[in-house]
């Protein structure tokens, strides 16, 4: 199974719908929140300055569903 990661931040209601999209659809995903820790933020930056951000077989996807989310910078 792909590995998935999806960045997200506090307060973000894009972040939010994402979350439980993937979860409804089955998807096992690992969630990363950017402000508990600088190593996942820091991974965050290599993409975008905006969350969420879905990292899947390598390739990131910003935003969700044609909204850009939350800025974090």
């Amino acid at each position: 199974m792909p590995e998935v990661i999806l960045y997200t931040t506090t307060n973000c209601s894009t972040c939010d719908v994402a979350r439980d999209d993937l979860t409804a659809g089955g998807v096992d995903f690992e969630e990363r929140n950017i402000m508990s820790k600088q190593e996942w933020f820091d991974e965050a930056m290599l993409y975008s300055v905006s969350v969420p951000i879905l990292l899947r077989d390598g390739k990131a996807e910003v935003g969700w569903k044609g909204d850009h989310g939350c800025y974090f910078v």
